[in-house]
């Protein structure tokens, strides 16, 4: 995770349709200290601003990851402070799970490695589906808004999340989107990762399901090299089957890796190029939609 890789956390330099946090709460934090010991800013309120233009924008800010103070040469012992990012996430993911309970809406974090084809089967399944089901997308990525507006020219509604150096979304991230997003009743909610097999297995957004997107391009050991992300998934779309013909990609070798990770990962080989199998994903989501606006009949 991101202790480990260096990225530290994105929620505190991230963009929600190319507005930065200070241009959408009216304030900056540039704490730019030479020196090597760890600040702690504790931002635990949310930002609630109510905009005439009908957008309610929270804001909140990731904990520092950790601060550690190295021993030098004569063993002075190593101070370290760590702060459970994980913690403050997984509150606000409860939070956005909540809030689109009571809507009915099915929400999906979508995961791969860049490439893999997440952009491309967003837009045939919404061209696909559109007519059923209200269907909405957040886009997580580093920079630019281009995969949001292939998503736009689609007619659904999109909001665009950049991460700067940040490798993941989290929770609080989502949360100020749904602002943007305004969730239809008993509708699809696509969430679009970063690109990036490691980070955003660790951090819980808020959705009913993670489903990951691996493409035949990649090697069938994948699942053996990146077990996190595989052990959190619910489902597994083997995507590009069109180029099978063209590859040495042994896809029964490729699920048996998975499976070894989840046993009880569900498994679908689709190509989102040229419809193949996107039938048995959209029964899949249509099922799991049918049970998300169930409950929140029950819950009012």
């Amino acid at each position: 995770m991101c202790k480990d890789c260096g990225c530290g956390s994105g929620g505190t330099g991230y963009k929600i349709n190319g507005k930065t946090s200070a241009e959408l709460h009216g304030h900056s934090h540039d704490h730019d200290h030479g020196h090597d010991h760890h600040h702690d800013h504790d931002h635990s309120h949310d930002h609630h601003h109510d905009h005439s233009h009908d957008h309610d924008h929270h804001h909140v800010h990731a904990a520092p990851l950790a601060a550690v103070h190295q021993p030098d040469v004569d063993g002075e012992r190593v101070i370290r402070i760590e702060r459970d990012i994980l913690a403050k996430n997984n509150d606000i993911a409860r939070q956005n799970r909540a809030r689109l309970a009571t809507t009915g809406t099915l929400a999906l974090n979508l995961m791969s490695s860049p490439g893999s084809g997440k952009t491309t089967l967003l837009v045939r399944t919404i061209e696909d589906l559109k007519a059923k089901f209200p269907i909405a997308v957040i886009e997580g990525d580093q920079q630019t808004d281009n995969d949001a507006e292939r998503i736009r020219a689609t007619g659904a509604r999109a909001v665009q999340i950049n991460t700067g150096k940040g490798c993941h979304l989290e929770a609080g991230m989502v949360g100020a989107a749904l602002d943007d997003i305004k969730a239809e009743p008993g509708g699809l909610l696509f969430i679009e990762n970063v690109g990036n097999l490691v980070c955003p297995a660790g951090f819980d957004l808020g959705e009913a399901h993670k489903v990951v997107v691996l493409s035949v391009t990649e090697g069938e050991d994948k699942p053996l090299k990146y077990p996190d992300m595989f052990a959190v998934a619910d489902l597994l779309l083997l995507n590009k089957a069109d180029l099978l013909p063209h590859l040495k990609f042994d896809v029964g070798k490729c699920l048996a890796a998975a499976l070894r990770v989840n046993p009880h990962l569900q498994t679908l080989v689709v190509s989102a190029e040229t419809g193949e199998g996107m039938a048995a994903f959209y029964a899949w989501l249509e099922a799991r939609a049918a049970l998300s606006r169930a409950a929140a009949v029950v819950r009012a």
